[in-house]
C-alpha cells in the first residue's frame, strides 16, 4: 500500500514525533510498503496531497494528536491510523477524559482544575499533589509536589504557561502503563525510574528507567488493569492504538486508578507500546503494517 507518515507537527512534543514518525516509516518500509514522510503544521497540509491509501499520524501534542488533525482528514474522506477526532479531542483533554471516566464508574485520582483567576491557596487537595498542564502530553509541564509551598509554586508556573492547570491527588504506589492494540489490553509494564518522577527526561533522555513485565504484583491486580484500561479506552471511543498509564494504591491492597490516555503513543526506541507488543511476540514492522491494513479495511 502507499502510506504517508506524517510526523514532526507544531507542538512541544516535535522532537519526540519526528523520531516515532521515523522509526515507523522504516518499519512500514521493511514491511513491503510504499511510503512518503511529510512533516506537517496547520499552514502547510501539502503532505496530505500526495497520493495514499492510508495516512499514518505520529504527530504527538496539540494539533495532531489533540483533534485537529483527525477532523481535516475526516473531511477529507482520507483513511488514517489512530482515533477519530472526537475521541482524539477527548483524549488530549485530561479533565476532559477524567470527567468521562468518573461518569462511567470508572476509578481516577480525585482533581480540581484552576484558572488564571484562582487562588492557589484555595485548593482543597493538600500535598503530596501532581500538577499538570491539562493538555500537554509526555509528562510536559508535570509536577509532583511534596509540600504546600512546592505546589504553589507548581500551580503558578503551569497557570503562568497555560492559563489552566490540574491540581490532583498523589497515589503513592507502582506505575503501570497499559498498551492498547486493536483495543486489546497488551501486557502491562511497571515503569521504575532511578529518578524520583516518570517525567520528559525519564522518559526519553535518560538510559536508567526501567520497563518491568516482571512486575511483582499480583496476577489479579494485573488483570484488573488490563480491564479497566479497556474499559476506560471504550468509553473515550477510542480505536486502533493507545496507552493508559495507571497508579496503584498500595496503601489499599494496590487499588488502581486511572491517570490518562495517550491516544498516539509514541515509537521511539523507548516508546512503551511497541515493547509491549513485542513482548507480545509483535515485533515492530508487523505491528505497524497491522495497524494501517486496519485502517485501510475501514470503512472512509
Amino acid at each position: 500500500m502507499k502510506v504517508t507518515v506524517l510526523r514532526g507537527g507544531p507542538s512541544a512534543e516535535r522532537e519526540i514525533s519526528l523520531i516515532s514518525g521515523k522509526a515507523v516509516a522504516e518499519g512500514l518500509r521493511r514491511a513491503g510498503h510504499e511510503v512518503f514522510e511529510s512533516d506537517i503544521t496547520p499552514e502547510d497540509l501539502s503532505g496530505l496531497d500526495h497520493p495514499a491509501d492510508v495516512i499514518f499520524p505520529v504527530l504527538h501534542g496539540d494539533f495532531g494528536e489533540s483533534g485537529e488533525l483527525q477532523e481535516i482528514l475526516e473531511e477529507r474522506g482520507l483513511r488514517f491510523v489512530g482515533s477519530g477526532s472526537k475521541a482524539s479531542c477527548i483524549g488530549m483533554d485530561k479533565v476532559a477524559t477524567k470527567r468521562a471516566w468518573e461518569r462511567a464508574g470508572l476509578p481516577t485520582p480525585p482533581y480540581e482544575v484552576l484558572s488564571a483567576t484562582a487562588t492557589p491557596a484555595t485548593t482543597g487537595i493538600a500535598a503530596p499533589c501532581v500538577i499538570k498542564a491539562i493538555d500537554s502530553g509526555s509528562s510536559i509541564d508535570v509536577h509532583l509536589c511534596k509540600t504546600d509551598d512546592q505546589a504553589r509554586a507548581a500551580i503558578q508556573t503551569v497557570l503562568g504557561k497555560h492559563g489552566r492547570c490540574m491540581v490532583e491527588e498523589f497515589i503513592k504506589g507502582p506505575e503501570l502503563t497499559v498498551g492498547l492494540l486493536e483495543e486489546k489490553a497488551l501486557p502491562p509494564i511497571r515503569i521504575v525510574p532511578k529518578v524520583e518522577f516518570f517525567d520528559y527526561q525519564a522518559k526519553y533522555q535518560r538510559n536508567d528507567t526501567e520497563h518491568r513485565f516482571d512486575t511483582g504484583l499480583p496476577e489479579a491486580v494485573l488483570r484488573r488493569c488490563q480491564e479497566l484500561a479497556e474499559q476506560a479506552n471504550a468509553v473515550l471511543g477510542c480505536r486502533d492504538l493507545a496507552r493508559i498509564d495507571i497508579m496503584l494504591d498500595e496503601a489499599d491492597h494496590f487499588a488502581p486508578y486511572l491517570l490518562e490516555i495517550n491516544t498516539l503513543p509514541g515509537f521511539t526506541p523507548k516508546s512503551l507500546l511497541p515493547e509491549a507488543a513485542a513482548h507480545a511476540g509483535i515485533p515492530f514492522e508487523e505491528l505497524v503494517d497491522r495497524l494501517v491494513k486496519r485502517a485501510f479495511a475501514r470503512t472512509q
